[in-house]
Formats: C-alpha cells, sequence, structure tokens
C-alpha cells in the first residue's frame, strides 16, 4: 500500500477516534455533573430542586459538545476498528448500553416519581426549558450509546480480507 494511503487511512483513523475520545469526555461530565442533582433528587422527592447556574451551563455545554462530536462524527468520519474479537465487541455494546442506564433513571426519576410529588409545579416557561434540557440531554446519551453500539459490532466482525 503507497504511504500517502497509509497516511491518509492513519489520518481518518485519528479522527475517529479523536472525536470518540471527545464524546466520551462529554458523557463523562454530564454523570460527574449530573449525579449530585439525581441524587439529591431521590433524597429530597417533591422538593423543588436548586441548581445553580454553574452547573446549568456545565450540562449545556457537556450536552452541546456530545451532539457536535457525536454528529461531526456521523456526518464526517468512518467507525475505525482497532481490534477485532467478539468478546470486546461485546463489552463496547454494553458499555453503550450501560451508559443509557443512567439517563434513564433520571428520566424515570425526574418524569414519574419527582414532579408528581411536587407541591406547586414551575411556571409554563420553566417547565418547557428545564423538559427540553431533559431531553435534550436524554437524546445525548442516547446518540452516545447508538456510538458504542456502532463501534462494539464494528469490532466483533471479522476482518474483512483483502
Amino acid at each position: 500500500m503507497p504511504r500517502r494511503a497509509t497516511l491518509a487511512a492513519f489520518r481518518k483513523d485519528a479522527v475517529y477516534l479523536g472525536l470518540l475520545a471527545v464524546q466520551t469526555a462529554a458523557a463523562t461530565a454530564l454523570f460527574w455533573v449530573m449525579f449530585p442533582l439525581f441524587r439529591q433528587m431521590i433524597l429530597r422527592m417533591g422538593e423543588p430542586q436548586q441548581v445553580s447556574r454553574l452547573v446549568e451551563l456545565e450540562i449545556v455545554l457537556a450536552t452541546l459538545t456530545l451532539h457536535c462530536a457525536y454528529w461531526a462524527r456521523y456526518r464526517w468520519a468512518a467507525v475505525a476498528v482497532p481490534v477485532h474479537s467478539p468478546f470486546l465487541g461485546h463489552l463496547v455494546q454494553f458499555a453503550g448500553r450501560s451508559s443509557f442506564f443512567f439517563g434513564g433513571a433520571v428520566f424515570s426519576v425526574l418524569f414519574f416519581r419527582h414532579l408528581p410529588e411536587l407541591a406547586a409545579l414551575p411556571s409554563l416557561d420553566q417547565a418547557l426549558a428545564r423538559g427540553f434540557i431533559v431531553l435534550w440531554v436524554l437524546f445525548a446519551l442516547f446518540c452516545y450509546s447508538l456510538e458504542l453500539d456502532r463501534l462494539g459490532k464494528a469490532i466483533e466482525e471479522p476482518p474483512k480480507q483483502a
């Protein structure tokens, strides 16, 4: 294979791995910031939760970063498969599905347990804005889980013979 082709393939793989690393960092940041809120919501069921502007900004920036990296990868970078292994592929797919457990748990606690317990509901504009953000975060985590699922499936497949 000519040197130019291998350099181009290396660059494509590097772009994919870079975008995957950004997605993983953003998803990790979301878990890091949101877990204390999730715990607080469970411990104080039905009480209005005070979230600082800094935490709100961190959630919005991490979610925006996750979406940007996901959609950039989806549009411009093919999945790069570093190894082929059914076991490793299963582990990556498991990690993808596990990453979505937390988003589903937050959604369930918020909409099915926390909101019905509130003594006074927030104003309509607050409810719409926060509802949009919750769904936007949940969709970002879903996209990340799809990314890991695609990678896991690609890792499971046997290498193509040249």
